[in-house]
């Protein structure tokens, strides 16, 4: 089942006379179920076209289609709910805040939809549990490592079962090892509970866990062959 269909994308900047193209005619789909790469270097595109595939950012051109409905369509008190409720973030840092403990890191989210159910918490704790962090329930984030509070945050992502998830650079803090570990929980989770899931990333040692890459150059998306990314 497609989850997000990029039609056309561009997004132009002007500044006086000049103009500057980030994204150019952008087109792509991810599935539910599958998790695909987007590499490239700085300054390619990789950070706008996360806006826009968000509901962050506005395209100049073209449409962003969430389980067939056009965003272009929705006004901004929609597209508000469609963040909150149809993607889940997880970004280069963890972004947890201080005084809440891991298990209301994710029952947070929960309340901004309304009122939190006995239900809501034994899915927050089977959450935190399938990431390695049962036993830091009633841990701040000032008491974890780096790897423990991106764990937190995969977890957080995917609190209201959105049918995205975004990743943007989410090893970009972490060694080698905690970097495998996280987006292997990533694909885990994308897999376990059948979610599309985009990341943006430039570490290539990672696209092992991911279906598809795409290579972005110029603000131009091109399908590569996966073995051949890894390789180069």
């Amino acid at each position: 089942m497609e989850a997000i269909r990029f039609e056309n994308i561009s997004k132009v900047y002007k500044e006086g006379n000049m103009t500057f193209t980030a994204l150019d005619n952008i087109n792509m789909s991810v599935n539910s179920g599958e998790f695909v790469a987007v590499i490239g270097p700085s300054g390619s595109g990789k950070s706008t076209f996360l806006s826009i595939a968000g509901a962050l950012l506005k395209p100049t051109e073209g449409n962003v289609y969430i389980n067939g409905v056009n965003l272009a369509q929705l006004k901004q008190k929609e597209l508000s709910k469609i963040r909150l409720t149809e993607i889940g973030f997880i970004l280069q840092t963890s972004n947890l805040i201080p005084y809440l403990t891991v298990l209301d890191q994710l029952l947070v989210v929960k309340r901004m939809l309304g009122r939190i159910k006995k239900e809501d918490k034994q899915f927050a704790v089977q959450l935190l549990e399938e990431v390695g962090l049962g036993d830091k329930l009633d841990k701040y984030p000032k008491e974890l490592s780096g790897g423990e509070r991106q764990r937190t945050a995969i977890a957080r992502a995917f609190m209201n079962d959105p049918n995205i998830i975004l990743a943007d650079e989410p090893t970009a803090s972490l060694d080698s090892q905690r970097a495998f570990e996280i987006v292997e929980l990533i694909s885990n989770g994308v897999k376990k509970r059948n979610k599309a899931a985009i990341m943006v990333t430039h570490d290539e040692r990672l696209l092992k866990y991911c279906d598809k890459v795409y290579r972005m150059s110029d603000g131009k998306l091109e399908l590569s062959e996966k073995r051949e990314v890894v390789l180069s």
